[in-house]
């Protein structure tokens, strides 16, 4: 058969239960969707102003592959204003994508058969990104306490670690939990690390959705220059680009040589006349950061007042990211239950198995909409579950 010419490790990736269940949701036109992780707020008018005049002014041309050199300044003054980071405008490489950031983090560090330790529920596309690069993932999951939500077991993860261990990947704040590394747990696996020179890669995407903070906390605060570190980030979530496919990679001083030469065989570098709506977005966007947030604490409000009284869910409040993570009583097939909802009640979430083995029968859903789409979405999901 033709599909036997292509490489075995793309034909043996594991299906993605969550883009599956998308499609799934497609084929009817009277779904309510809040399966899928954006805002339903458009790109602010002053970063899409800045996009056209770089357009007019001709800035469609080939660019540096690691970004626009204003651009990875622009960076470095945003980690300094907003976290008090130095961190050099020749340590942040700007990509077509957070997606892409990981990719050319990932494969600048793995070999075939590098273990990662991952803690999960983690997004489905970061350990598709990890099987693609030939190395296996060891899944570490969080733990969950109906009085006290979720938490990480750091002697748990630490003990996972083998002389096969690469990297440790951590997503924080979490897609899909809420739940968020605090720095003294930062501290501790970073020196870890160090002493055992292990790559740390943490997504940190959603580290300007913390509920009553400016933002979560990050690995660049607690690291040295010279860490295996890399951290991923991304213009689509806080700043509402997700169509813009932006994001950065930041890395040790001496991994600038080698992410250049990936990515030159990657993209050669992300669109030129978008990095300079990423300028404004850094420069003039908290106030937008601050209006989105607002807006997602209200609907979590909603959410917790309509799902926190039935005695047969199980949610608990997220300290971060416009997610909620519930799951019902008696409903273990997240699979069999997210097509229950699309054909019963037309609404379409994404299932717990798309982000982890621990996670079956449970459900993510995305509150970053209008509250009468919330509303509407809530009053399907009481349709089915009661």
């Amino acid at each position: 058969m033709a599909e036997t010419n292509f490489r075995k490790t793309v034909q043996n990736l594991p299906p993605n239960p969550g883009a599956e269940m998308l499609r799934y949701g497609w084929q009817r036109d009277d779904v309510v969707s809040l399966g899928q992780g954006e805002g339903s707020d458009a790109t602010p008018d002053f970063i899409i102003e800045a996009a056209h005049q770089a357009m007019a002014q001709g800035k469609t041309h080939y660019g540096p592959v690691l970004g626009q050199a204003a651009l990875r300044e622009e960076i470095s003054a945003y980690y300094k204003r907003i976290f008090d980071v130095d961190l050099a405008p020749e340590r942040a490489f700007v990509t077509g994508s957070g997606t892409t950031a990981m990719h050319l983090a990932l494969t600048s560090i793995l070999d075939k058969d590098d273990e990662v330790i991952a803690i999960t529920p983690i997004w489905k596309n970061l350990l598709g990104a990890v099987g693609l690069a030939q190395a296996k993932t060891i899944q570490v999951p969080l733990d969950f306490d109906h009085d006290n939500g979720w938490s990480l077991d750091m002697d748990r993860l630490l003990d996972a670690v083998t002389p096969k261990t690469k990297a440790i990947l951590v997503v924080t704040p979490s897609n899909p939990t809420g739940w968020a590394m605090s720095k003294a747990e930062m501290q501790r696996l970073i020196n870890f690390a160090r002493e055992r020179r292990i790559w740390i890669v943490s997504d940190e995407v959603y580290n300007r959705a913390l509920y009553g903070a400016r933002h979560a906390p990050s690995f660049l605060e607690v690291s040295q220059k010279d860490d295996l570190l890399m951290t991923v980030n991304s213009f689509s979530k806080a700043w509402a680009m997700t169509g813009w496919r932006l994001g950065w990679l930041t890395g040790p001083d001496f991994a600038e040589g080698i992410i250049r030469d990936i990515a030159l065989y990657d993209n050669m570098g992300p669109p030129t006349f978008t990095q300079f709506g990423g300028i404004a977005a850094l420069r003039d966007g908290e106030d937008f950061i601050m209006s989105q947030l607002n807006g997602w604490e209200t609907n979590l409000n909603t959410i917790m007042t309509r799902l926190n009284d039935k005695p047969h869910v199980e949610i608990y409040r997220p300290e971060s990211t416009f997610y909620s993570f519930f799951k019902v009583e008696g409903q273990d097939d997240c699979l069999e239950f997210g097509r229950q909802l699309i054909d019963q009640a037309g609404l379409s979430l994404a299932p717990g198995c798309a982000f982890g083995a621990s996670c079956k029968g449970w459900m993510r859903l995305c509150f970053a909409v209008s509250e009468a789409k919330l509303e509407s979405a809530l009053d399907r999901l009481d349709k089915v579950i009661g």
